[in-house]
Formats: structure tokens, sequence, C-alpha cells
């Protein structure tokens, strides 16, 4: 009996996080659809293909800085280091360049630093968990402020850097940049590849499953012979590393280096997931239901600001948002409360 129970809970989880998952993306698809259909009847051009080219643009950025958060809201964490890797990133890789790397060697490196940054940052929130988004903040803090330190070297101005930026790189990421001769930003084609590779690693691989495990329960993960703190580790590095290229790739998008670029995706990552249906208790949710959250928000602010709504308001908006989200994705007990 008690093997039987015991080969059950499994079964159990992945069950219950599979509805969970189901109920949150019919939440934001339909969520979706009603803000396209407001869109196309009260902005005009809002359907057309220039503008839809612009919403998927901008939300691949969104989308690729909101995958290392989703990794951590999956087992219970989040990363505040996010924007300020991005900044970091944003500023480090043009300095770089001036300094005589190669743009494809400077890449390497950036995207490298973020992942070690990434890894310490989830060591220490990792040893100090009661304390883990002070923690991230922190880091996210001091990493800023050393790079800016690192590129004011000879210079009256850190937090801006100016370099010419590779043609490809800005193909990549503009809004006319062109893949095999049609209009669409390589950066879109980026993140598809990378959500479907994602999406796929969370439920067909060991880590991906292990994630659920450590988010769902900590002492049936450590049954398993699941490490935590690899784990938690590997999760604050893959977000480390996704910041830094996202910082990168905005580089191409803006044509000049500026720390503050990241600001923005301080909370539009977190309101991502939690738009998305993803639990910030962890186990429950997936980078699948992120990217819808990334949709709805990208369309909702793009729907305001035709609408012509000032940036306060469109932070009122889209906090009226999430809080019934919240509420609603908040009915349902926590997965290891079910088990």
């Amino acid at each position: 009996m008690t093997t039987t129970a015991t080969n059950s809970q499994p079964s159990l989880a992945a069950t219950a996080n599979s509805l969970k998952l189901q109920r949150s993306i019919m939440i934001g698809f339909g969520l979706l659809m009603l803000l396209l259909v407001l869109g196309a009847v009260l902005v005009p051009g809002f359907v057309s293909m220039r503008n839809v080219r612009s919403i998927l643009l901008l939300a691949a950025f969104l989308g690729l800085a909101s995958l290392g958060q989703t990794l951590c809201a999956l087992v219970g964490a989040l990363d505040l280091s996010i924007p300020y890797l991005i900044g970091g990133a944003n500023i480090l890789f043009p300095s770089l360049l001036v300094a005589g790397f190669p743009a494809w060697l400077a890449i390497i490196v950036v995207v490298i630093l973020g992942a070690v940054i990434g890894s310490a940052n989830g060591v220490l929130s990792y040893r100090l968990q009661g304390q883990a988004l002070i923690m991230s903040l922190g880091v996210g803090f001091a990493i800023v402020g050393g790079i800016q330190i690192y590129t004011s070297l000879g210079t009256q101005f850190g937090g801006t850097v100016f370099a010419p930026v590779p043609a490809w790189l800005r193909n990549i990421s503009a809004f006319n940049g062109t893949l095999f001769g049609l209009p669409i930003p390589p950066v879109i084609v980026i993140w598809l590849a990378v959500t479907a590779a994602t999406v796929w690693g969370l439920y067909n691989t060991w880590f991906g499953r292990s994630i659920y495990a450590v988010g769902g329960s900590r002492i049936a993960a450590a049954r398993l012979g699941i490490s935590e703190f690899r784990v938690w580790t590997a999760i604050h590095s893959i977000s480390g590393a996704m910041s830094a290229l996202t910082g990168v790739l905005l580089l191409g998008f803006s044509g000049g280096g500026f720390v503050g670029v990241g600001d923005p995706y301080l909370f539009t990552t977190v309101a991502a997931v939690v738009i998305g249906g993803t639990s910030l208790l962890g186990g429950a949710g997936g980078y699948g239901a992120t990217v819808l959250g990334v949709l709805v928000l990208t369309v909702l602010t793009s729907l305001l600001v035709g609408l012509g709504l000032e940036f306060p308001a469109q932070q009122a908006v889209i906090g009226l948002l999430i809080v019934p989200m919240v509420a609603i994705y908040a009915r349902s007990p926590h997965i290891r409360y079910q088990i």
C-alpha cells in the first residue's frame, strides 16, 4: 500500500500541474483575443502588419528576459537582478568593441559573464533564501555599478557608451530587420526557437522535471535524489545568461549602449510570469504560459499607447489587470498541498 501511494504522488502532481497550466493558458489566450478585438475596434491600424511586427519585436525582448524569471518562479524564487544585468550588458558589449574585441567574441564574453554572475547570484540566494529577493537586487546593483565604473574609465559618462554597432546585429534586432529577404526581424525567430527549446526541455528532460519537482516539494525532490542547490544555481545561471543576451540584442535595437535600458524589465518580467499563470510559489506553470503573458502585456501596452494614455495611466491599467489575475490563479491550492 505504501508503494502504491508513493508511486501515485508524481502522477497526481503532474496531473494537477497540467490542469492548472491548461486553465491559465485558456485564460491568457482569451484575454489576448479580447485585447486584439478591442484594439482592432478602437485603434485604427492596430492589426496592420506594421503594428503586429512592432508588437512581436517588443515581445521578443521581454520574452527572452522573462525566461530566467519563469525558471526562478517555478522553484519559488524571483530574480530582481535581471534589469541590471540587461543594462550592464548593454554598455559592456560596446565598450568591448571599442577595446578592440571582435563582435562575436564580445558577445560570448558578455553572455558567459552573465551566466557566471547569475550562478553566483543563485548560490548566494540559495544560502540566504529568506532574503533571496534582496540578495538578487543587491547583486544587480553591485554588478551594474561595477560595469559603469569600468566603462567610465577615461571618460565622463559611464552610463552611456557609443560604438559602431555591427550591421548584422542591427538587422537581427531592429524593426526593419529582414530574414531571408522577408520583413521579419530575426530576433522574433530567435525568440520562437528559444521558446520551443525551453518548453520541450521543461517537459522532456531530467533537468526540466527536476525544476518542477523542487518547486512542488523540496522534500520529495530530495528523496528522488534531486539536488535543490544545483537546480537553484543552474536556473539563476540561465537567467543571468539570458539577461546578458537580451542586453546585447537591445543594443542592436537602440543603436547605443545605455545602462538604464533594462529598467522597464524590473517588474514587467514578473508581470508577464504572473499574467501567464505561473505560480510564484513554484511547481506550477511554465514558459509557454509566460509567452502568453508576454503577448498579453505587450498587446495591452500597444493598445494603451494607441488610445493616447500616458505612462502613469498605462501602469495603473496594467496593475489593475495583475490584481484580478493573481486572485484568479490564487484560488487553486498550491500543488504541495494537494498530495
